[in-house]
């Protein structure tokens, strides 16, 4: 479906070239001076996905988060350069890199040919271009390699992204160190990522209602998988019920493959073939959730095929439940997602776990909880934070805790957003049933 287009006078706008939401521009631009600030000592890099960086055959053009949350801007092949003022007045190119612009956006020129195919883009020299980006000054990229050679010399080091050591569960990175190397060899090459991190992991409130936005679709298609799993089903057409509903509700994809396993599929904590089908008897866990203008949510729930919890699945839901309870009840500034220390989240969900029920052996189940508790969610699903955060207002998190048991065939999880409050925390899913007598009668 369409997605509603806001007033002006609202918080969000529309993209000019993309049905997409977005904050004003002026969030973006103060988050640039933010970073300018944080990092003065240097100017600062970030490269914008390719049009073969951003999209496949799989999807539309996606930007590459941390572009994104700098400028606004979701086209192909732009580059953000940010030059801070300098502070030694004896430099002799003191008035040469004072007099450059704090921030500029380079876009590509037109090309007709790839427009046929992938429609209109703005260039940089287009009419009233500056309304349409929310930059003061936009060129062509043909212009940044000049600038930067300017712009560094004042200060000897560039910040851009560099690649992480751990990211296979994220997305792709523009690799362009080697790029910035050619242009200024003598610069030093520091990573702004932690600077960048640091602010993402605080939602403005236009982010939360983005992400809600997001969670509200998701809910709609957990409600309607309820509703459609039976006996028989293929877990593949659960998820096609659900894909559907995000779509319809205005969500751009998934925020990462839908995971629907049945069965001895539930015990699997990355199932995303959704190739069996459930019995009656089994549990069916969905981990499903959409993006809403770029911004992830990210849901889990456990259900009966059939609409019935058996006694054992009840108990074990009932145990899963009550952690996520504990653990939501103890959310507040200081606490923290780490698997040890004093305020750690994760050891109240374990030691509740490892406290309530036993596997057929007669020991705790503690082992069977195998994963961490939860993550940052944002512009991606496992949104980045940095190590050793302590929770603060406006971070949104998941509590995820889970028990699976592949000799009973039995997996559970139940995953809920949730956005860290001044005191404690409010389910952003929320509307989604989480007590298993709910579950039930929401199935009928």
């Amino acid at each position: 479906m369409r997605k509603t287009m806001l007033a002006a006078a609202c918080i969000f706008l529309s993209l000019p070239a993309a049905a997409l939401e977005r904050e004003p521009w002026p969030v973006f631009a103060g988050r640039r001076a933010q970073l300018l600030e944080k990092l003065s000592d240097g100017v600062t890099v970030l490269f914008g996905y390719t049009a073969g960086e951003g999209q496949s055959l799989r999807s539309s053009f996606r930007q590459e988060s941390n572009f994104y949350y700098m400028t606004g801007w979701n086209e192909p092949g732009a580059v953000l350069l940010l030059t801070p003022p300098m502070k030694e007045r004896n430099s002799p190119l003191y008035e040469q890199v004072n007099q450059m612009p704090r921030a500029v956006l380079y876009l590509p020129g037109r090309n007709a040919r790839e427009e046929r195919w992938t429609g209109p883009k703005i260039a940089p020299y287009d009419e009233g271009v500056r309304g349409k980006t929310g930059f003061e000054v936009v060129r062509g990229v043909e212009l940044f390699e000049r600038d930067l050679s300017q712009a560094v010399a004042g200060f000897g080091r560039i910040y851009t992204l560099k690649p992480r050591e751990r990211a296979a569960d994220r997305e792709i990175e523009p690799r362009r160190i080697q790029t910035l190397e050619k242009i200024a060899p003598l610069a030093e090459i520091a990573d702004a990522r932690p600077s960048i991190t640091s602010m993402r992991m605080i939602k403005t409130q236009g982010e939360i209602e983005l992400i809600q936005k997001a969670t509200d679709a998701s809910v709609a298609a957990h409600l309607a998988a309820w509703k459609r799993a039976k006996p028989g089903l293929a877990e593949y057409q659960v998820a096609a019920t659900m894909l559907g509903i995000l779509l319809e509700r205005g969500c751009e994809r998934p925020a990462y493959s839908p995971m629907v396993g049945a069965g001895f599929n539930s015990t699997v904590l990355h199932y995303a073939e959704n190739s069996g089908k459930m019995d009656a008897g089994q549990v069916l866990l969905m981990d499903v959730g959409g993006e809403y203008s770029l911004y992830a949510t990210d849901i889990t729930r456990t259900i009966p095929v059939g609409g019935k919890f058996s006694p054992r699945q009840r108990e074990i839901y009932d145990i899963v439940l009550g952690a996520q309870n504990a653990a939501l009840s103890a959310v507040k500034p200081g606490m923290s997602l780490a698997r040890t220390g004093s305020n750690s989240l994760y050891q109240i969900a374990y030691q509740y776990i490892n406290t309530h029920g036993k596997d057929r052996e007669g020991n705790s189940l503690g082992k069977y909880f195998i994963h961490g508790l939860g993550h940052h969610v944002g512009l991606e699903v496992h949104d980045p934070s940095n190590a050793d955060t302590t929770l603060t207002p406006g971070m949104v998190i998941t509590l995820e805790p889970g028990i699976y048991i592949p000799e009973e065939r039995i997996g559970v999880r139940v995953e809920d957003t949730i956005l860290v409050t001044d005191n404690g925390a409010r389910i952003l899913s929320g509307a989604l049933p989480r007590n298993p007598g709910d579950v039930e009668r929401a199935m009928q």
